[in-house]
């Protein structure tokens, strides 16, 4: 029996000593863990990986385009003259007549054919010791002043005027005629001033021009418009010839 005893122990022991070295069934063993489980390393996009080479040199700096070359600015040399007032060609008169009438008719066609009867001319009266018939620098009649340089009076109709001119009007009423007085400026100085009117018959224009002595030619100039008369054609006097 004691017999027996002794060699179930020794059996025990050696099946202990073998078999002590297995993992116990209830651990799973590391190698079955399913790989696709666990979290990919994430991968540095290519765009923040370094060069391979990076030169020590410092980098070349990029020529500055050069500026532009700025265009010449004119010299005095080179700049326009201001444009200036063209003078007018001094009016020729001629003499003074001999033992001259007080009073000289000065007749011809109306301006305004469309507003005026037909057949008939205007006329006006001058005093010969201070105006001349003459022909102005169009070839029209015209009157000189005789004691004022430049002072004319000419016949004229509506037109036009450049964009610097300006027109002032009033009414001039000399009991047997009326007219529209247009005195015209340039920068604030007068530079002419036209008479348009006439009566029941007729309508004309007329420009009294000057350079110097304003107030006084105007003034001589409206004793003369204020004559103004219709008659018929067949009465007017043929414009002499200076």
């Amino acid at each position: 029996m004691i017999r027996r005893i002794i060699i179930v122990l020794i059996l025990t022991v050696l099946i202990t000593s073998c078999g002590g070295g297995a993992a116990p069934a209830t651990e799973a063993p590391a190698a079955t863990e399913d790989p696709a489980t666990e979290a990919p390393a994430p991968e540095e996009p290519a765009a923040t990986e370094p060069p391979a080479f990076q030169s020590l040199e410092a980098p070349t700096q990029a020529a500055s385009p050069e500026p532009p070359t700025a265009a010449p600015q004119p010299t005095a040399t080179q700049l326009l003259p201001t444009p200036t007032d063209t003078a007018l060609p001094t009016l020729e008169l001629p003499t003074e007549m001999v033992n001259a009438p007080a009073q000289v008719a000065w007749d011809g066609v109306p301006t305004y054919l469309a507003e005026s009867i037909p057949g008939f001319a205007f006329r006006v009266m001058y005093d010969p010791d201070l105006w001349a018939l003459t022909t102005d620098q169009f070839g029209f009649p015209a009157l000189g002043h005789r004691m004022i340089n430049g002072c004319v009076i000419s016949v004229t109709s509506g037109r036009g005027l450049p964009l610097n001119l300006t027109v002032e009007h009033e009414m001039l009423d000399t009991g047997s005629v009326t007219f529209d007085v247009g005195s015209v400026f340039e920068n604030g100085a007068l530079k002419f001033v036209t008479y348009t009117g006439g009566n029941t018959t007729i309508i004309t224009g007329f420009q009294v021009s000057f350079e110097e002595q304003a107030d006084l030619c105007r003034a001589d100039a409206v004793a003369v418009l204020s004559t103004l008369t219709a008659i018929p054609a067949s009465q007017a006097t043929p414009t002499p010839t200076p």
